[in-house]
């Protein structure tokens, strides 16, 4: 399982955005901790600590999938998504992967990952929506 790849698919075909892992270190190097908080539209969905940023995210990406799957659609809906749709996008892995790579070309080089996770998030349902294939 790569909880934090699935959770970005839902929160996608959740038409909600990429997920922002914001992650914070504490303890002296020989023995540092992470603590990571994922979020989407301001909300917080899980959080996670572990002693490698790896873990913690995975960590934090699991609690979040448990709970939207838990919430179902109307709670796992973040009031600040100003996307009009509502139910769940379709996921075509094969237009993913090129909106991810269209997405990489059209951001600056400086761009965050959460930017370029979250351009390939409208390309992917600009397109959709354009082709017909909108939440089901």
């Amino acid at each position: 399982m790569n909880a934090k790849g699935d959770l970005i698919a839902k929160l996608l075909s959740l038409g909600q955005g990429a997920p922002e892992f914001d992650v914070v270190t504490a303890g002296p190097p020989h023995e540092r901790t992470f603590q990571v908080s994922v979020r989407v539209g301001g909300r917080v969905l899980g959080g996670g600590e572990a002693r490698s940023k790896r873990d913690a995210e995975r960590i934090a990406s699991e609690v979040a999938l448990r709970g939207l799957e838990g919430r179902g659609l109307e709670g796992g809906r973040p009031e600040a998504d100003p996307s009009p749709a509502g139910g769940v996008w379709p996921i075509y892995s094969p237009v993913l992967a090129g909106a991810l790579e269209a997405a990489l070309d059209l951001c600056p080089e400086d761009a965050s990952v959460d930017d370029v996770r979250a351009e390939a998030a409208r390309l992917y349902r600009d397109l959709l929506r354009d082709l017909g294939h909108g939440p089901e």
